[in-house]
């Protein structure tokens, strides 16, 4: 009787310490989310990161949420955990996390959006304080619908409907007065190498 061999798993790769610490910093769940992160990543080493904590209020009802990307060489990896709302009699606290891994082959932009107040006194190279981050790969198509019309203000004709489709797959708001200027540095240099890693 031939013997079956097993192919041995790849060893699990540590989180870097900046990422562990940045998770730790957010303090939402930090052991969950570093465990789901790294679970997500698997063997792939992670190249640059960027972690975001952000709080809602809901009504009477505080939620936080928190997203962290993770970039490989192969991959681009999101991973969102937040406070799930339990209505159930004498409920629990539940969190809920999701992973998703995308190709960067399938990353379709990088979108950064500076904010810079009093632009006449704009110092070249600081770039403002305030940026919005925008990954598009696909996973969310919005249509926006709008009745189509034509030059003639006189004309009830039925023109249909005219539109655009763009993908906002996420978003992200990073402000240095809000979050620090280390946070939105760590924005800045993960949208740099996330765009030289699709543009390969």
């Amino acid at each position: 009787m031939g013997s079956t061999s097993h192919r041995a798993a790849a060893p699990v790769v540590p989180l870097p310490d900046d990422l562990t610490r940045a998770i730790e910093r957010a303090g939402y769940y930090p052991a969950l989310v570093a465990d789901v992160v790294q679970a997500a990543l698997g063997h792939e080493e992670v190249v640059s990161h960027l972690v975001h904590q952000e709080t809602t209020f809901d009504h009477d009802v505080v939620r936080r949420h928190i997203t962290v990307l993770a970039l490989t060489e192969t991959r681009l990896v999101i991973a969102h955990a937040d406070d799930h709302a339990d209505e159930r009699t004498g409920h629990e606290e539940v969190a809920t996390a999701t992973t998703e891994s995308v190709p960067l082959s399938a990353v379709r932009g990088v979108m950064l959006t500076h904010v810079v107040p009093k632009p006449q006194d704009y110092r070249p190279g600081s770039l403002g304080r305030e940026i919005t981050l925008t990954l598009g790969w696909g996973a969310v198509n919005r249509v926006d619908l709008l009745p189509a019309t034509c030059s003639d203000p006189s004309c009830d004709a039925d023109h249909g409907f005219e539109g655009t489709i763009s993908s906002d797959d996420i978003s992200l708001r990073i402000s240095a007065d809000a979050e620090g200027e280390a946070a939105l540095e760590q924005a800045l240099t993960f949208a740099r190498e996330l765009s030289a890693s699709i543009g390969r």
